[in-house]
């Protein structure tokens, strides 16, 4: 078998009682999926080493629990830092506007490059060398990527093009 299935029925077979066990550790359900999720992606990156352990349920079970605790140390510290004023609160989230809803799952619908070009570019108003530097691409495929992301959005969103130009004010 090879080891990306093994991971898979290990997956199948254990996930839910691993995010069960986390979830009475962190009292957060999201974050004990999340540990889960991570641990299993660990498991992915290098599956050979999962072969090799006596239990991988056991072994997937600690590595989550430590980046649960991981989080838990550097978001107690993050609460310190905020508390003590080293860091500013972190400002007023914007309201979820039906446009920007709207927004963001039109996103959600394009390439990940395309995706991350449009955000970085127009939400982030990163110039295109360096949304280049960020992606490791050329400036032209870019370029092209927002091109094309501006295309996709118009017609996700029912606009013209001359409307996608406002997109960089959202």
């Amino acid at each position: 078998m090879a080891d990306d299935e093994h991971v898979r029925e290990l997956y199948a077979a254990s996930a839910a009682r691993l995010v069960a066990q986390l979830y009475a550790v962190t009292g957060d359900f999201g974050e004990a999926q999340d540990a889960v999720h991570d641990a299993f992606a660990r498991a992915l990156a290098r599956p050979g080493r999962l072969r090799r352990v006596d239990n991988p349920e056991a072994w997937l079970r600690t590595v989550a629990i430590n980046l649960a605790r991981s989080r838990y140390r550097r978001r107690a510290l993050f609460d310190r830092l905020v508390r003590t004023g080293r860091v500013p609160r972190s400002p007023v989230v914007p309201e979820l506007s039906a446009d920007r809803i709207a927004l963001v799952t039109a996103l959600q619908r394009l390439p990940r490059g395309t995706r991350e070009a449009i955000v970085l570019h127009h939400l982030a108003d990163l110039p295109v060398t360096e949304v280049a530097d960020v992606l490791g691409c050329s400036v032209s495929a870019v370029k092209a990527r927002l091109v094309r992301g501006r295309q996709a959005l118009a017609s996700y969103l029912g606009d013209t093009k001359d409307e996608t130009k406002e997109l960089r004010h959202v």
